[in-house]
């Protein structure tokens, strides 16, 4: 069941949110969830790696995404949009979301590593 669901990571830089100064860099990142498969699933939980250039590692997880438990029918997508911050000016992420299939059952989908990286210019 794991591999019919495609997960796709878009990150991106906010600098207009960042200051460099205080080391804070704000990235936002776009999510894409698809379900190729033939079964009905409900993402249940999300678990996250973030880590910075130090090699900090901060660990996030809780119930669903941005507040729902998406149910994804064969052939749904699921798209939702959230946000991170790093005290440098880059670093990556990766984790995992689990979901439930129709029977109760419980299987879990990589999300693939990704990084977050500030487009800044140093003088």
């Amino acid at each position: 069941m794991e591999n019919s669901i495609e997960v796709i990571v878009e990150p991106r830089y906010l600098a207009d949110q960042s200051n460099l100064i205080k080391d804070r860099y704000i990235f936002a990142y776009h999510i894409k969830i698809r379900n190729h498969g033939g079964e009905t699933v409900t993402l249940k939980n999300r678990f996250w790696e973030i880590t910075d250039a130090n090699g900090e590692v901060e660990k996030v997880s809780g119930a669903g995404v941005v507040g729902e438990q998406p149910t994804l029918y064969p052939g749904d997508d699921f798209e939702y949009s959230s946000g991170t911050h790093l005290s440098t000016p880059w670093g990556s992420m990766k984790g995992y979301y689990e979901f439930e299939d129709d029977m109760g059952g419980r299987f879990t989908v990589q999300i693939p590593e990704f990084d977050l990286k500030a487009n800044i210019m140093l003088q």
